[in-house]
């Protein structure tokens, strides 16, 4: 199964919702407790990020998990 269109909604939807909330990468990587390179790489396409950190992100941005990674 290629993931690649995966990784690309992630990082598509993350910048989305930063944009919304007007929060830069920094800024929510303090929110979700993540460091700066692990938010930048996932929006860069470049991470393998967990289940845990994915539900940190979600959380700090206030969004469902299904709307940074719809699986329809």
């Amino acid at each position: 199964m290629d993931m690649t269109v995966y990784y690309e909604k992630l990082a598509e939807n993350m910048r989305i919702e930063r944009a919304r909330k007007k929060i830069s990468q920094q800024r929510l990587a303090i929110l979700s407790n993540l460091s700066l390179d692990t938010i930048s790489n996932i929006e860069c396409e470049k991470g393998n990020p967990t289940l845990e950190t994915l539900i940190s992100i979600a959380l700090a941005l206030n969004v469902d998990l299904n709307t940074l990674l719809p699986l329809k």
